[in-house]
């Protein structure tokens, strides 16, 4: 596979192009690590533990000649719940709307009944030009990374998918990240820019603070409670009487968990626990939003909510 190496220096006739590619993939394929390694900067929520992506986070590349729009959708799996199959109808609606899919698939995991699954439907999608992106290279040496690109080619041929590209990638180690960027911009059909030079995502601000307050919840509670949080972020205002130089902005935040058992969990011996997730999330949100945070956090009970229509509505879902 050839790297292609582009100049930035730009003809005045060059053409632009601007358009939309996601990622798929199992829970836990690397998607919204890559989102965030080409964006270079951290929009996506990323966790080690599957299913954490509930909305549809944009991060946009920008180059001289380009604009890459990527949508990260929620892992697709066989649902279990009401919030499950919402999920699903979220990511096969976003296939529908891009101009190409990147397919994750990590490099230190043998195929499997997930991906299998995830193939098979986009088997189903004709129009829209696919690359497999195998993830994880990092974790993996050159023998198991060459094992798992041919076994990608073939899952390919067998299910009649016609790969633009393979293309083997480290998030992390930052490696074949702009090589990605390269392969998938020529994908994109010619255009204006959609968004801003400086904007980086288009998620309203309250639901990315509501995201890195899930991601550090999560954090502490590895096996406990898989995703049974949600996190509302009920208002962020800024603090009236402060001088101009010195801003504060006050956002209160409720974390909702589905039993009261869980309570306990989330808050911590002595409240510690929940202490260090406002810790944690505040430092996130301040780079984020650049400016001093107060944050206020409360746990609350929102019974079985993965599972009641009416709740998940409430919750944004």
């Amino acid at each position: 596979m050839s790297v292609r190496t582009q100049s930035s220096e730009q003809p005045a006739d060059a053409v632009h192009r601007a358009g939309f590619a996601c990622f798929v993939g199992r829970p836990n394929a690397g998607k919204s690590t890559l989102t965030n390694a080409l964006v270079g900067q951290k929009v996506a929520i990323t966790s080690n533990r599957p299913q954490t992506t509930r909305h549809t986070v944009r991060g946009i590349v920008h180059r001289p000649d380009a604009q890459l729009v990527l949508v990260d959708t929620p892992g697709l799996h066989k649902p279990r719940t009401l919030l499950g199959e919402r999920l699903n109808d979220v990511v096969r609606t976003t296939w529908a709307e891009v101009d190409v899919i990147g397919f994750c698939l990590p490099a230190d995991q043998k195929i499997g009944p997930g991906d299998r699954f995830i193939a098979k439907e986009l088997a189903g999608i004709k129009k829209t030009p696919k690359i497999a992106v195998v993830t994880k290279t990092d974790l993996v040496d050159s023998k198991a990374l060459a094992e798992q690109l041919i076994a990608v080619d073939q899952l390919g041929k067998e299910l009649g998918i016609t790969w633009q590209e393979i293309v083997p990638v480290s998030a992390t180690a930052g490696r074949q990240v702009d090589l990605l960027a390269d392969l998938l911009i020529p994908l994109m059909p010619e255009g204006p820019a959609l968004y801003p030079e400086g904007d980086l995502t288009d998620e309203p601000e309250q639901v990315m603070v509501a995201e890195l307050i899930r991601e550090a919840a999560l954090e502490g509670v590895r096996d406990e409670l898989p995703h049974s949080i949600a996190v509302v972020v009920e208002e962020m205002l800024p603090r009236e009487d402060r001088p101009a130089d010195k801003p504060l902005l006050d956002i209160h935040a409720n974390l909702y968990i589905e039993r009261s058992s869980q309570k306990g969990i989330v808050i911590g011996p002595k409240g510690k626990r929940l202490k260090d997730v406002g810790i944690k999330s505040r430092k996130q949100i301040e780079a984020l939003l650049g400016t001093p945070v107060f944050l206020d956090l409360h746990v609350k009970v929102a019974k079985d909510w993965q599972r009641d229509p009416k709740q998940l509505r409430r919750l944004g879902f």
